[in-house]
C-alpha cells in the first residue's frame, strides 16, 4: 500500500510539474523543476509536453541546409539561429535536444507523420496560412522576405523582379519549398533551374552556373559576408514580408503554448535581439 501511495504521489508531482512548466510564470524564467521527478516510475497521461519531459529529449526536425538558421556540418554537428532557439526551448523543458534530418520536399509529411517523426520543426520555416490550415505554427521569432543573391559583378543588373523575369536569366532554387513556389509563380519568363542542395546554390551562382538565387533576407547576408563574389542588391527591398516560426502537427496545442511562451520571453529579455546580432540579422521586434 505504501509503494502505491508513493507512486501515486510521484505521478501527481510529475503532472503538476509539467502543467506548471507550461505556465507563463515558469516560462518567464525557464528554470528547471526544483524537485527532480523519478521518471522511471511514472507514466505520463497525454499531452505533447508530458511525453517530451518523460522522454527527456526534444526531437527537433530541421533541414540542416540553411545558413545561418540551420546547418549540419560534415561531422553531424548542427549550428544556427534556429538551432539555438530549439535548444532554448529544450532548456526550458529541462530536457536534452536531438536533431532529426528532414527536407523541404518532405517537411509537411514528416511533421504530420504517424507515428511522429519529431516533436517540432525549426529553421527557416515561413509562417503561412496554408501551413496553418493543416499544422500548427508558433509566433514569429525572425522577420523574413524573399530576395535574391547574384554575382557581385551583376549587382547593378537586377533592380526589380522584371529585371529577373527574362529567359536569359537562370534562376536557381531548391526543390519543394517556398523559394521554388515563389520563382514559379512570379518569374514565368525566367529559366528556372532546380538544384537539390540549397547550401550549394550560392557557390554555383558565384561560379556562373546560375545567375540568380531566390532566397530570404535571413540567408542572403551570410553568403554576401562570406563570399566577396556574391551580392544581394535588393536586400533592403524584399519582394515579400513575413516571419519565420516553429512548425508542429495539430493536436500539440500544449507544446504550441509552451513554445510561444519561450519566444515571447526571448523577445522581452533580450535573448532574441542578441541572437540577431550574433548572426548579423536585422531585429524587427520591440523588447
Amino acid at each position: 500500500m505504501e509503494r502505491m501511495t508513493d507512486k501515486l504521489r510521484r505521478t501527481v508531482l510529475f503532472l503538476t510539474a509539467v502543467l506548471t512548466l507550461c505556465s507563463s510564470t515558469v516560462l518567464a524564467s525557464c528554470s528547471k523543476m526544483d524537485t527532480p521527478v523519478d521518471r522511471d516510475s511514472v507514466t505520463p497521461i497525454g499531452g505533447a509536453v508530458a511525453e517530451i519531459v518523460a522522454r527527456d529529449t526534444l526531437l527537433v526536425g530541421t533541414t540542416g541546409d540553411y545558413r545561418p538558421l540551420s546547418f549540419r556540418e560534415a561531422d553531424g554537428a548542427y549550428w544556427g539561429f534556429g538551432i539555438e532557439v530549439a535548444r532554448e526551448i529544450a532548456r526550458c523543458l529541462g530536457v536534452k535536444t536531438a536533431f532529426v534530418p528532414t527536407s523541404w520536399p518532405t517537411l509537411t509529411a514528416d511533421v504530420t507523420a504517424v507515428p511522429p517523426t519529431f516533436d517540432l520543426a525549426i529553421g527557416g520555416i515561413t509562417i503561412t496560412d496554408a501551413r496553418k490550415e493543416t499544422m500548427l505554427m508558433s509566433e514569429g521569432y525572425l522577420a523574413n522576405g524573399k530576395t535574391i543573391l547574384c554575382r557581385a559583378s551583376d549587382a547593378g543588373r537586377y533592380k526589380s523582379l522584371a529585371d529577373i523575369n527574362r529567359p536569359e536569366v537562370r534562376v536557381m532554387v531548391n526543390p519543394g519549398g517556398l523559394n521554388e513556389k515563389f520563382a514559379n509563380g512570379n518569374l514565368p519568363q525566367a529559366t528556372i533551374v532546380v538544384h537539390q542542395k540549397n547550401e550549394e546554390i550560392p557557390v554555383l551562382v558565384a561560379e556562373g552556373l546560375a545567375d540568380v538565387m531566390i532566397t530570404e533576407i535571413t540567408e542572403a547576408p551570410y553568403y554576401v559576408q562570406n563570399d566577396s563574389r556574391l551580392a544581394a542588391p535588393l536586400l533592403s527591398e524584399p519582394f515579400t514580408h513575413g516571419e519565420i516560426g516553429v512548425l508542429m502537427r495539430k493536436g500539440q496545442e500544449d507544446l504550441l503554448e509552451m513554445v510561444n511562451g519561450v519566444i515571447r520571453r526571448m523577445k522581452t529579455d533580450g535573448t532574441l535581439r542578441r541572437l540577431h546580432e550574433k548572426y548579423g540579422l536585422v531585429y524587427a521586434y520591440e523588447d
